[in-house]
């Protein structure tokens, strides 16, 4: 199989997204023309604004295990709270780091709730209930739209536990092969692959990143020549990414 060649382009021009609104129109209306096999990498942060998970720590009572919490690792106890009613379970607190595993099964800093790009000083944003569930819809009315066969996927910005630095991976997807697996196949020189995944949804999300400016409010990016990963049905959403909790040796 020859190379392939990926095109990133950003979608430009989206509104302030606010609780309600038709997120996936008005992507669709401003990403020009897409085609089948284009991929649509969305902002988590845009998508929770849209299913309106913006919450106001003053409204927030704390907890005594979270105020506890709050005091050992200096943070803000009402937004401690939050990441508790978050999470599933504390993995790591420590050093000021609060890493919890999501109601989603993500494992993450503070729940991924987070507070810049929010608008309102006093208020952060959570995580979509549901990412897959998310991109599934933002598929249908996207592609419905533009009358092509596409990918969503929705990407956040996640550390590494063996890595400095960010970078974005996906957390929900539909209609994208989230993982091609390798295991079986032969590398070039005939030898046996026995542990190959690609992750091909975290390195679509990685990509749309290249093209975006935290500060330029740009929420969407095209991501072209992924067509061979693109599929007719949603697909089994990013939850394939996750590394079952038996094979986590970081835990």
């Amino acid at each position: 199989m020859t190379g392939t060649e990926v095109r990133v382009r950003p979608v430009v021009g989206i509104p302030e997204i606010a609780a309600g609104d038709p997120l996936g129109k008005l992507i669709a209306a401003r990403a020009g023309a897409l085609a089948d096999g284009d991929v649509v990498v969305v902002s988590q942060k845009v998508v929770s604004k849209a299913e309106g998970r913006t919450r106001r720590l003053s409204g927030v009572i704390p907890t005594a295990e979270a105020s506890k919490l709050a005091r050992i690792l200096g943070k803000e106890p009402n937004l401690v709270q939050l990441i508790l009613e978050e999470s599933a379970e504390v993995v790591r607190a420590e050093r000021g780091v609060l890493i919890v595993e999501t109601n989603h099964g993500l494992v993450c800093a503070n729940a991924g709730i987070d507070s810049s790009n929010v608008g309102d000083a006093g208020s952060v944003l959570l995580l979509p209930e549901d990412p897959d569930a998310s991109a599934r819809r933002l598929r249908g009315e996207i592609g419905g739209v533009a009358g092509a066969r596409i990918g969503v996927v929705i990407a956040d910005s996640f550390g590494r536990a063996w890595r400095i630095g960010q970078a974005e991976i996906a957390i929900g997807c539909a209609g994208l092969v989230p993982i091609d697996d390798w295991r079986g196949r032969e590398d070039a020189t005939g030898r046996e692959l026995m542990a190959t995944q690609i992750a091909i949804a975290d390195e679509a999300a990685a990509a749309a990143d290249l093209v975006r400016d935290k500060a330029a409010a740009v929420p969407a990016v095209v991501v072209g020549g992924l067509s061979r990963w693109v599929t007719d049905e949603d697909g089994p959403g990013a939850a394939a990414i996750r590394r079952p909790r038996e094979d986590d040796l970081f835990r």
